[in-house]
């Protein structure tokens, strides 16, 4: 099994790719947004778990590509399953702006499904950039 791969991503590009996808996360949640409305926050949920496949690939920058998507779907599904616990000092916590965009509130089950979306477009993307890099 492949747990290193010959691929090593820059993390001054993650860094910068991550900014980028957190506008626009941001900026479609205040209705700015190339998505159509019919799918709510969903787009921005999507792009949420791209930006946290992006800090695992950040902390492991040669990590193979399968085992970056299985730990990014770890770290979203784990954050999800999460806001099933509604500790007050949980709540507390969510009620700071930062912590709300970053750990979420209330459980949807359809935002598993948005993550793993989100999450296979930034392998794509990520295939694409290795594709790249291997011609340079």
């Amino acid at each position: 099994m492949l747990l290193v791969s010959p691929f090593r991503r820059s993390r001054w590009w993650l860094a910068l790719l991550a900014l980028l996808v957190i506008a626009i996360g941001l900026a479609s949640r205040r209705g700015y947004s190339p998505f159509p409305a019919a799918l709510g926050n969903y787009p921005g949920d999507a792009l949420w778990a791209w930006v946290v496949m992006l800090c695992v690939a950040w902390l492991w920058p040669a990590m193979a590509r399968g085992r970056l998507v299985g730990g990014a779907l770890l770290v979203a599904f784990a954050i999800e399953f999460l806001q099933l616990y509604q500790a007050p000092w949980m709540q507390a916590l969510r009620a700071n702006k930062l912590a709300y965009l970053v750990l979420g509130n209330g459980f949807d089950p359809l935002d598993l499904l948005a993550y793993a979306v989100g999450i296979a477009v930034g392998a794509a993307v990520d295939g694409i950039w290795e594709q790249i890099r291997s011609k340079e």
